[in-house]
């Protein structure tokens, strides 16, 4: 399939809407070009796993694997990221919690998250494992409020990682900002449980710790303010 010269710098969504996932897979081939041949063969190993244990996931109207394209191209492009091990965990950031018994194959137990996180240390190093580790949910009790026990175990496990920060405000930029792109009940339902998180990320952002650039972080605020402003259009209309 041939595409334009100027995918490289076509927004995400204008990508996903003309060409889908193609064109996204185009792109993201395009961006790891600026990394050496054994980074290359990581990123491609990754990407091939997440398509395989994605392969029946849609999200609404489009294949699961176009959200993890996002993120990861979102990190190399626009957050300017080159370390490999976090691109890698953020193509896999949703497999240990999505399909974990696939991951652990015959090592699966009552409770696969564990062996699923061995799994993708032997094949990607522990670091990747870890970060994956650090923004995979746990279980939750089901006494409690869901969307309070999300926030609360995004605050605490990206406050020890600065790195899985990076993958996770990609993630929710993605899910946040990208919200107008969803149809249906789950527009409301998103908007719920992703506003409450804004406060939550500024901060993780802006400590000194979290491994990006100035201007990177200006344009991540930037991005939250545009999630926020989405947020109140879709929660705040009058009766």
């Amino acid at each position: 399939m041939e595409f334009p010269a100027y995918l490289a710098t076509m927004p995400m969504h204008a990508i996903t809407e003309i060409h889908g996932e193609p064109g996204l897979l185009a792109r993201f081939r395009l961006e790891v070009e600026a990394f050496d041949e054994p980074a290359r063969e990581r990123l491609t190993a990754a990407l091939d796993l997440a398509a395989e244990l994605h392969r029946e996931d849609r999200r609404v109207r489009e294949p699961y694997l176009n959200h993890l394209l996002r993120v990861a191209i979102r990190m190399m492009h626009h957050y300017q990221v080159r370390d490999v091990d976090v691109i890698v965990a953020g193509l896999l950031h949703d497999t240990v919690e999505d399909h974990p018994a696939e991951l652990a194959g015959p090592d699966a137990s009552d409770d696969p998250t564990p062996a699923a996180l061995a799994a993708l240390a032997a094949r990607f190093g522990p670091r990747v494992a870890r970060l994956v580790g650090a923004v995979t949910n746990p279980a939750y009790d089901p006494g409690r409020d869901r969307h309070v026990q999300y926030r609360e175990h995004v605050a605490a496990s990206l406050d020890r990682e600065p790195w899985a920060r990076v993958i996770k405000v990609s993630d929710f930029t993605d899910n946040g900002v990208g919200v107008i792109h969803t149809v249906g009940p789950k527009v409301a339902r998103s908007a719920a449980k992703y506003r409450p998180l804004v406060p939550v990320f500024r901060d993780l952002i802006a400590r000194p710790d979290t491994p990006l650039s100035a201007p990177v972080k200006r344009h991540i605020f930037a991005q939250l303010d545009l999630a926020e402003e989405r947020f109140s259009a879709i929660l705040d209309q009058p009766n």
